[in-house]
């Protein structure tokens, strides 16, 4: 079979499908490359460059000598078109002898950026670096700071057509074989035409209904170790900067990668300030509209007058106020997101001032309202997790109907449902409340209140099957 004519037929003689003969006295050698993919120096200074001094030479065994002596990382032996094509497709050189052997040449160019800053998960002290969109980079991220042949890692190519590398990466001895298993199921389960980023793989990983995630993304290599060293599995996906941890909590979205690298009692302030602004991100619209529609005689007279004399113009009822208001505002986000950053602040600027102002002097909404919403809003931005964000907006919504349906019963209802929800919620079959429900004391050493790293340990028990754990 002439697979290079195959080739041309599959490809439509795509241009950036390169075809080179080369003859060698009676040798025939046939070279195909990607050049968009390949590098075009290391195919003519190890390659081409190589093959020009045969002529010169005499060469009893061909394949056997260009296997042996060509200056090349890894080359391999190919014997069917189906490992041609991937190996073509992966930045490989095809290099065909007297048609009938082939050799598959590494010759892949880089495209990747270098490693950089981590942009959305900052962190005042600790490590710089981030991941990249490349699977090797990131990889080699992690081993820089586990250097243990106990780090296995479990290689898979998802999707019909991007056949993207995903790799499943966990410590023997640490992590429970159940929960490998039990991804790497779920993993192998997957068919779907294409995976470009690690996300495409959430819906597929975990089911639940919460609205709270249940997965947590990381940019940040130093997180992604120490989740590891508590009994956690990765999955790092190629072209994709972001890289998954499994099981995630819910206490883990209130702690951050430098809560470590502080003092204990500096880590506890914070992190009560971050469970403070979750409530209030939640809550506050929700209780304002309580207190000025169902329930005003729950505030102070002066107070109550106060309100009331902010909204004597306002001809819209606090819940359609907090509506409008809080929709204005995730506009404004999302343009801010969206349009380049030279241009991004102005428009936050105009927005948030000039328009509000100018809303408050029309009558349309209170002055008060602006200040419940905005410091709501603002609260809710104290988490990195983008998808957590995304909750709490939710989690807001609903508060504010039953709020404005029922007072102060349709709020209690709320943190019933709330609660409810989460309770009832697993991730990879473990307890998404945990370390609170079931309660464990020990490890809620590490929870909101942040103790002494002395004696601390990494490991977490209803994850890894080892009692004996390090100090952190």
């Amino acid at each position: 079979m002439n697979y290079t004519e195959k080739l041309k037929q599959e490809t439509n003689s795509a241009d950036d499908f390169i075809y080179k003969d080369i003859y060698l006295g009676k040798n025939h050698l046939e070279l195909i490359t990607i050049e968009t993919i390949a590098s075009s120096n290391d195919i003519n200074n190890f390659i081409l460059k190589r093959i020009s001094f045969l002529d010169k030479l005499s060469v009893f065994d061909l394949t056997s000598y260009l296997y042996n002596y060509l200056p090349a990382s890894s080359i391999s032996i190919v014997n069917d078109y189906d490992t041609l094509k991937e190996k073509l497709l992966n930045g490989f050189t095809i290099l065909i002898i007297n048609n009938q052997n082939i050799m598959a040449i590494e010759t892949r160019r880089d495209l990747t950026r270098g490693v950089s800053e981590a942009d959305y998960e900052k962190t005042i002290v600790g490590p710089k670096d981030a991941f990249i969109e490349h699977y090797n980079t990131n990889l080699g991220l992690i081993r820089r700071r586990i250097k243990d042949v106990s780090l296995h890692i479990k290689p898979y190519y998802l999707g019909k057509y991007t056949k993207t590398k995903v790799g499943l990466i966990y410590i023997e001895g640490i992590c429970q074989e159940k929960l490998v298993k039990e991804i790497d199921l779920k993993l192998k389960k997957i068919n779907i035409d294409g995976i470009l980023d690690s996300n495409y793989l959430k819906k597929y990983l975990n089911k639940s209904k919460s609205l709270f995630p249940t997965l947590k993304g990381t940019e940040r290599p130093d997180l992604a170790a120490s989740a590891l060293l508590e009994g956690k599995v990765l999955i790092i996906t190629d072209n994709s900067p972001e890289v998954l941890i499994l099981p995630t909590f819910f206490i883990d979205f209130f702690h951050a990668s430098d809560d470590y690298y502080q003092k204990p009692l500096n880590i506890t302030f914070i992190r009560i300030i971050r469970l403070i602004a979750f409530l209030i991100a939640i809550f506050l619209p929700a209780i304002y509209i309580t207190l000025t529609t169902h329930n005003p005689d729950s505030m102070p007279i002066n107070l109550l007058l106060s309100f009331q004399s902010q909204r004597v113009s306002v001809p819209f009822p606090a819940f359609i106020e907090a509506i409008l208001m809080i929709i204005s505002f995730e506009i404004l986000r999302e343009s801010d997101i969206r349009i380049p950053s030279s241009m991004g602040t102005a428009i936050s600027i105009l927005g948030g001032l000039v328009l509000g102002d100018a809303a408050v002097n029309a009558g349309i909404v209170s002055p008060i309202m602006i200040i419940v919403v905005a410091i709501s809003a603002i609260s809710g931005m104290l988490m990195q997790s983008i998808e957590a964000v995304n909750s709490i907006r939710w989690y807001r919504f609903l508060l504010i109907i039953l709020a404005s349906l029922l007072g102060y019963y349709g709020i209690f209802l709320g943190i019933i449902l709330i609660l409810t929800n989460l309770a009832d919620t697993k991730s990879q079959t473990k307890d998404y409340l945990y370390p609170f429900a079931p309660i464990d004391l020990k490890e809620q050493k590490d929870g909101f209140i942040k103790t002494s790293n002395k004696g601390l340990k990494f490991r977490n028990p209803i994850l890894s099957h080892n009692k004996i754990r390090g100090k952190s």
